[in-house]
């Protein structure tokens, strides 16, 4: 098994890929990673650290195929390999690719991913690791541009079916993701659906979410969308716009971090149509969808209009849809008509999909 892992400068990929590669030697998996940028480091000393972007572009061009030189001499040796690399670079050259086709071809990768983290957290290590001027904008604009190439990289090398947006994870990291769709083939990807933004304020029931959240990530391989979730970003700076408040404080992965009231403003719109991108993309790139449907303090169901469309949209798409229906009144047709099968309970569910031998 081969793979590319690309993402944007701050998405921190070296340690998480090296967790990657640990969780699967600890399943007895020769598994080797080979990280593009550091390898470069090593090839030119001369280099400070941070600084290597500042070379001419055409003596940064031969660092790199020199590297992936060598990359290519070492998946002759192992057989499983990953690449931590980039898809693009925007820097004083302007935007610019971080690979070369030919050798990319001649590496013959299986798959190719790209990791996302949130925004927030990706400022949080451009401010603390890199000496990189940036906007939460240009933070947005890279993660697009990246996923972009990476996508039409795997598309043209390899088909459709072969790419795939991984998270980084909010609370719970998602080394495993990669690790099951580089081992654990047969598995399947499934994209966990449920409601967000209107149940932020109801402890119990988002509680009850996460249950079934950990259930789904336990057996399957899943996307799921609350791992990169800037809507948070979107209403705490319309709140502190609201208020006259010209800073915000968020939660990070590194602790709290204060941001631009202005700045996040900007970038709502970003947020938005990533989000909805994001969503439908990752229910794309899954077998199925489970979508969990709780019952609100006032007895209704919790139905967003998010859910009904990424149920929709698997529908059309011919997956396989399923609802967990957890709820005391009866589904209307549009659920009904459109879902594979209807379960009153993640334990009925579960019980369904050791039947069909989803769940070994």
């Amino acid at each position: 098994m081969r793979a590319i892992v690309t993402g944007q400068v701050g998405v921190d990929k070296g340690p998480y890929l090296e967790a990657v590669q640990k969780l699967a030697h600890k399943s007895g998996i020769d598994l080797k990673v080979c990280h593009v940028g550091k390898m470069m480091y090593e090839e030119a000393p001369d280099v400070p650290p941070g600084r290597i972007l500042n070379l001419p572009i055409s003596r940064l061009n031969t660092l790199r195929r020199a590297v992936f030189k060598e990359i290519l001499k070492t998946a002759e040796k192992h057989e499983h390999v990953l690449v931590n690399t980039h898809a693009t670079f925007r820097w004083r050259h302007g935007l610019f690719a971080a690979f070369d086709y030919d050798q990319i071809k001649q590496f013959n990768a299986d798959i190719y991913m790209t990791l996302l983290d949130n925004a927030e957290s990706v400022h949080q290590r451009l401010m603390r690791d890199h000496e990189i001027d940036h906007t939460l904008k240009d933070i947005m604009v890279w993660r697009e541009e990246e996923l972009l190439a990476t996508e039409m990289l795997a598309n043209i090398l390899k088909g459709y079916g072969h790419f795939f947006m991984i998270s980084r994870g909010r609370n719970i990291p998602t080394t495993q993701t990669i690790h099951r769709l580089m081992f654990e083939r047969d598995k399947k990807k499934v994209y966990p659906s449920f409601p967000m933004s209107h149940v932020m304020d109801l402890p119990d029931t988002l509680a009850e979410i996460d249950r079934f959240r950990a259930v789904i990530n336990e057996h399957f391989v899943a996307f799921d969308p609350g791992d990169v979730d800037e809507f948070v970003l979107h209403t705490t700076a319309q709140k502190a716009s609201a208020e006259g408040k010209e800073t915000i404080e968020v939660q990070a992965a590194d602790g709290v971090v204060t941001l631009k009231t202005a700045e996040v403003e900007q970038i709502s719109g970003d947020i938005m149509g990533q989000i909805y991108m994001r969503d439908f993309k990752m229910v794309d790139q899954s077998d199925m969808i489970v979508s969990y449907v709780p019952q609100l303090p006032n007895g209704k169901p919790g139905l967003s209009s998010g859910v009904e469309r990424e149920l929709h949209h698997a529908f059309e798409g011919g997956k396989e849809v399923y609802v967990v229906w957890a709820c005391k009144g009866i589904p209307s047709p549009f659920i009904t008509e459109t879902a594979t099968k209807v379960f009153k309970s993640t334990e009925e569910a579960l019980q369904h999909f050791k039947v069909k031998g989803y769940i070994k």
